[in-house]
């Protein structure tokens, strides 16, 4: 297994092997163990699983409050994505900051994003398809969120801003100011 930690140390690039042959491939996708030797270490309890079916649907920047803050192991096993995480660990020295990698059925990498950050994503592609892995179960009250242009954060998006495809919910969100004090480091 491949692993990469990004700019922001705690997030974390993982990129199982793939075995391949006439049939196709085989690859295994979760081992607690590797896991572990990777650095991410905490117990899961809920997958997830998204279609987005157009090019340039943005989701996020999302987060859950303790006690259900929740670390995500993201990948995407159709089409692909630029996946985005924000540290939002007030006190943190990379609070603010972001990092982003593409995550795609081709590149098969995945993406580890710790409690106490935003996470987002870009479609890159039509009908792409993203699974992930939560260390919380999902709890409402708990949910926040933080618009997806925040001028505060400044992310570099992969799509014309104009043509960007945003749910209501997400396009009504606070700036980044709003989320200090959300996490401690």
């Amino acid at each position: 297994m491949k692993v990469e930690r990004l700019a922001i140390s705690d997030v974390i690039l993982v990129t199982p092997p793939r075995f391949s042959d006439n049939r196709g491939f085989f690859s295994e996708t979760y081992n607690i163990d590797r896991m572990k030797e990777a650095g991410i270490d905490l117990p899961f309890v809920q997958d997830n699983q998204s279609l987005s079916t157009k090019k340039g649907v943005i989701r996020g920047l999302h987060c859950q409050l303790a006690p259900y803050a929740q670390g995500k192991l993201v990948r995407c096993t159709k089409g692909a994505i630029w996946d985005v995480a924000v540290d939002a660990r007030t006190g943190s020295p990379t609070w603010g900051k972001w990092v982003a990698a593409e995550l795609s059925e081709e590149n098969w990498s995945q993406l580890w994003i710790p409690p106490g950050f935003l996470h987002g994503f870009c479609t890159l592609t039509e009908n792409a398809e993203v699974q992930y892995k939560c260390t919380s179960l999902y709890d409402k009250a708990s949910e926040r969120a933080v618009i997806w242009n925040s001028k505060e954060i400044d992310i570099t998006w992969p799509v014309n801003p104009n043509e960007a495809i945003l749910s209501d919910k997400d396009l009504a969100c606070p700036e980044f100011s709003e989320a200090k004090g959300w996490f401690a480091y």
